[in-house]
């Protein structure tokens, strides 16, 4: 820290430089460590203004995630212009092999299914369930709550 941004700091408060801004408008900055008039030493902070400053609004996405890491301390460096449309080209690139891939299984599930390889069950419910796909009477007693009468069930004599 020169002499002369010691000085600023301690005149003016905190000084911040801008490190960089993302495609959504956020802008992000640096505040070095500082030291106080007390002698008190303040740790580095990173930081972002918002393009859109309404808290409520903020949605999962608002920040780009290399920029997020740097916000958070997990990376050195704040990102390049170059690493970011890179990854975005990347991300871009595994969503549409994602979508292709999804309509090949789902032409193969089609197809195996014109082929007779695989079944739709009409039954609902759940494999393991002891009722799956019929119904038998139950000797245990059983309630709707609204045609209840007492009384009205008996235990089977079967021991």
């Amino acid at each position: 820290m020169s002499r002369i941004t010691g000085i600023l700091r301690r005149t003016f408060g905190i000084v911040r430089e801008h490190v960089g801004t993302d495609h959504f408008g956020n802008n992000y900055y640096f505040i070095p460590e500082q030291t106080t008039w007390t002698g008190k030493r303040l740790r580095a902070k990173r930081m972002v203004v918002p393009a859109n400053p309404a808290v409520h609004e903020y949605t999962e996405g608002n920040i780009p995630i290399e920029w997020d890491a740097w916000i958070r301390g997990r990376r050195k460096e704040p990102p390049s212009i170059e690493e970011l449309t890179m990854n975005e080209s990347y991300r871009q690139e595994i969503k549409l092999k994602t979508r292709e891939l999804e309509e090949k299984d789902r032409d193969l599930q089609a197809e195996e299914y014109k082929e007779g390889l695989v079944a739709r069950t009409a039954a609902k419910g759940h494999a393991a369930a002891t009722v799956y796909g019929k119904q038998e009477v139950s000797e245990e007693p059983s309630s709707t709550a609204n045609t209840f009468q007492p009384g009205s069930w008996m235990p089977s004599s079967k021991k």
